[in-house]
């Protein structure tokens, strides 16, 4: 009897042994597949003048197996340096410049910022994968060299950062990034529907060199509001005009119309402030209007705008591009609209 007991013990732990085994086994498929398709996603995507690097790729393969550092400092670190040195390695004060301005500091907080967020990284970068995002990228950034009549260049790296501080933005054209893992952000939406907005500020911003207005609050206000007017454009017919404007509820939207009189005829007087604590701008801490949903300069501009293109014809709007924000203001018939409210 013992010998049978022995028998059915010992055919019941190799079973057991078996299923975890296979367990084990099945866990390792699933996360080299997942390697495999993070692999397949190229380093970068370059459609004339516009790179977008795919830097999160390289980060998340330095840890396929080990930590290989060598990935950072080639395909992460150099790939982007320009970026890493002189805009992260700015922005967050001298106690943290080494940490980007270097290799060593690089391939040190790479070393435990994927383990240590493994799950969320990958469930984003997943999202990633699922929006085919090479084919994504080259299909809306020739889409935005065919609607734009000037040439853009600029070099966008989609990462992952210590340290959170610029969501979807740079220093300059070449030091742009998409901070993957800023939870400020719907990753899906900002890599499909928010590319187009951001790329607009990159063909319009350096044409305003000699613009008098440029860094006052009505620059702003129309610099956002033509890159919002600019994704509705975009995606006409896909998206509505109050997603265009900061991705507001129609609510929202529907407020801002309501009280459109009293918003431009308050805030008039504070267009030509240089200091960015006005009530266009700071409207959360001023409370001009305290009942106002988020996006108010956004929503104002892209109206200014909307006005201008229903004066001059349907594609009129490229003329925002050349145009002096005063003469943008002025020939766009707004006042009068507002004046016959």
């Amino acid at each position: 009897m013992y010998k049978y007991i022995y028998i059915f013990l010992l055919m019941s732990v190799l079973l057991f042994s078996k299923c975890t085994n296979n367990v084990k086994t099945n866990e390792m498929k699933t996360q080299l597949g997942y390697f495999d398709q993070i692999n397949e996603i190229p380093d970068s995507v370059q459609v004339e003048g516009i790179t977008i690097k795919n830097l999160f790729k390289n980060q998340i393969l330095a840890h396929q197996s080990g930590y290989d550092s060598t990935l950072i400092t080639d395909k992460v670190y150099l790939s982007h340096q320009a970026f890493w040195d002189n805009c992260y390695g700015m922005i967050f004060g001298e106690e943290n410049s080494h940490k980007f301005q270097t290799t060593k500091g690089m391939i040190a907080w790479n070393r435990t910022l994927y383990p240590e967020n493994k799950s969320m990284f990958d469930e984003r970068a997943k999202v990633l994968i699922e929006l085919k995002l090479d084919s994504l990228l080259k299909t809306n950034l020739k889409k935005f060299n065919d609607l734009v009549p000037y040439k853009v260049e600029s070099t966008i790296g989609i990462l992952f950062t210590p340290l959170i501080g610029i969501g979807f933005g740079g220093c300059n054209k070449d030091q742009f990034c998409i901070e993957l893992n800023n939870t400020d952000y719907e990753i899906a939406y900002l890599i499909e529907k928010g590319l187009p907005h951001e790329l607009n500020h990159l063909a319009y911003e350096p044409l305003r060199g000699d613009d008098p207005k440029f860094q006052t609050a009505l620059g702003q206000v129309l610099d956002e509001g033509f890159a919002c007017y600019f994704a509705w454009k975009f995606f006409e017919g896909e998206m509505t005009k109050y997603e265009a404007v900061s991705n507001m509820s129609e609510s929202d939207w529907n407020w801002f119309v309501q009280n459109e009189k009293a918003i431009f005829e308050k805030l008039q007087e504070y267009f030509d402030d240089e200091s960015g604590d006005n009530p266009i701008l700071r409207n959360d801490k001023l409370k001009l209007f305290p009942d106002a949903p988020q996006g108010l300069a956004y929503w104002l501009g892209f109206r200014i705008v909307e006005k201008y293109v229903e004066n001059h014809g349907e594609n009129s709007w490229k003329d925002i591009y050349e145009l002096n924000i005063e003469d943008v203001l002025d020939k766009s018939g707004y006042d009068e609209y507002i004046s016959e409210l």
